[in-house]
């Protein structure tokens, strides 16, 4: 199918939200994704009635922790933990430690990560949590005793479990957070379930934590990105030759999403011209070196005075968003590209790294100027499907390729002193890469590029034969299949 050069994609006429008067300010990050699923709705057939059932959550907790701080004074801790679809189990989504986190916050991200598994087609129904503060101002006893208290409360109101409720990291949570989350869980079911490890992933590798879940995330949005940009179709729509090669990126937050996509994309030819971050902007023309910015950034904890930039931005780092590039990856926080400043925006693609990092107004611009959008709902996956793998692993209590991986050498060897007869060398041994086994991680890369490659292919897949974007595709194609689970069991009363 051939493509004009730049044509733009429809959105369905009677769905209309071009900002007014009337509408002075953007929408919450909830309302965002109730419209999105709103818009959708329409190219589908599901029923009202199961529609209003897929859109809402379907149970959230809100409560209050005491935390004795280390100088001994007590303070209110406010938590969350949303469940949005128990068309599949256990639900699974990430815990966010954030001091601007809100219950309809948690309710939206609950709700994209449902949208988001179904597109992966990874068998879970979505969940989200959080607890509202700034990591930055505790102590690591005073986090540790947050968490543990967290997971808890979880417990005793049953939103944790293998079975039941997977929690992973996000935002301000680390692999040392989950790992305390899974002590706690494992201490105190441990005894009567032999899967309690699976209650949470993103943990220590040797506490359950699987190979490549850090860069998985970003590893997801490389995946996406470079599966587009090879497709001519595409390229033709946004005016681009195809490839990774030569391709100017622009990156919003250099955090454990943004810093490994710039990664693969620089280890493919792409070049690294700006980082944002929330205290500094860094511009380079001629790309930045990625590994030094991340090793500048590690030693003095911010980009500013970063020595080998063109132009540094410390007043009002967000403008170098506006920078001219090819990709824009917002890899941040929410409602980032809006209204006020996508007018300005000189990308011709936005490749979500972050959930819900486009407003809905900001993105009705974008389309008028031709500027494509790669939707958080199918690009930033990565992070949960390796999850997934890693529950699996905990289910199955062996690491990948740790059954496989010698008789696969063996039989590799086999066979190439078979080709190579007389000729084959008198030793074949793992020296020679490509005669080794799978390792867990080789599976990891394998399983995530499989899932993401084909979850990109059939969403714009979809885009094209609907006439419609990438997050109209998305949602559509998730709603039907959520919408065929619930038809396929039925309802219990």
């Amino acid at each position: 199918m051939v493509i004009p050069s730049r044509k733009k994609w429809a959105s369905p006429s009677s769905a209309t939200t071009t900002p007014t008067n009337a509408t002075p300010q953007e929408p919450r990050f909830l309302e965002m994704v109730k419209m999105h699923f709103d818009k959708a709705a329409q190219f589908t057939d599901v029923a009202p009635g199961l529609l209003s059932v897929i859109k809402e959550c379907n149970s959230v907790v809100r409560f209050n922790l005491p935390l004795q701080r280390d100088d001994g004074s007590l303070e209110i801790i406010t938590c969350y933990r949303a469940q949005h679809s128990h068309h599949k189990l256990p639900v699974k989504g990430g815990t966010r430690y954030a001091d601007n986190i809100t219950i309809s916050e948690v309710e939206a991200l609950a709700s994209l990560m449902t949208f988001k598994l179904a597109a992966a087609d990874v068998p879970f129904g979505g969940a989200k949590g959080g607890i509202r503060i700034n990591p930055r101002n505790y102590s690591r006893s005073e986090i540790e005793r947050i968490t543990r208290r967290y997971t808890l409360e979880l417990a005793k109101k049953g939103f944790i479990g293998p079975a039941i409720d997977v929690l992973g990291p996000d935002m301000g949570t680390d692999q040392q957070v989950m790992t305390w989350i899974k002590d706690t869980y494992t201490s105190i079911y441990g005894d009567k379930d032999i899967n309690a490890e699976g209650c949470v992933t993103g943990k220590f590798k040797r506490h359950g934590g699987i190979s490549g879940r850090q860069e998985s995330t970003g590893l997801g949005c490389y995946y996406g990105i470079r599966e587009l940009l090879n497709r001519k179709d595409f390229c033709e729509k946004v005016g681009l030759s195809t490839g990774i090669e030569g391709k100017e990126f622009n990156i919003q937050g250099f955090g454990a999403v943004g810093s490994w996509a710039a990664k693969f994309l620089v280890k493919d030819g792409g070049k690294i011209t700006t980082i944002v971050e929330w205290d500094c902007a860094i511009h380079k023309k001629d790309g930045l070196d990625v590994e030094d910015v991340i090793q500048w950034q590690t030693n003095e904890g911010s980009l500013k005075n970063y020595p080998h930039a063109d132009k540094v931005e410390i007043e009002n780092p967000a403008k170098f968003l506006e920078m001219e590039c090819d990709v824009l990856l917002p890899c941040a926080v929410e409602k980032s590209i809006h209204m006020n400043n996508a007018p300005n925006l000189q990308c011709k693609i936005i490749a979500e790294g972050a959930n819900g990092p486009t407003t809905v107004w900001g993105e009705e611009i974008c389309e008028k100027k031709g500027i494509i959008n790669i939707p958080d709902l199918i690009l930033n996956g990565g992070g949960v499907t390796v999850s997934y793998f890693e529950w699996l692993k905990n289910l199955q209590h062996v690491s990948g390729g740790k059954l496989t991986r010698r008789w696969e050498a063996t039989s590799k060897k086999d066979l190439y002193k078979f080709i190579k007869g007389q000729d084959a060398p008198s030793i074949v041994d793992d020296t020679m890469g490509f005669l080794r086994g799978a390792k867990e991680i080789d599976l990891v890369y394998s399983g995530l590029e499989e899932i993401m490659s084909n979850a990109i292919h059939t969403h714009f897949d979809i885009a094209l034969e609907k006439n419609t974007n990438m997050r109209i595709a998305g949602f559509s194609n998730s709603i039907k299949k959520v919408a065929e689970a619930y038809e396929d069991a039925g309802f219990l009363f």
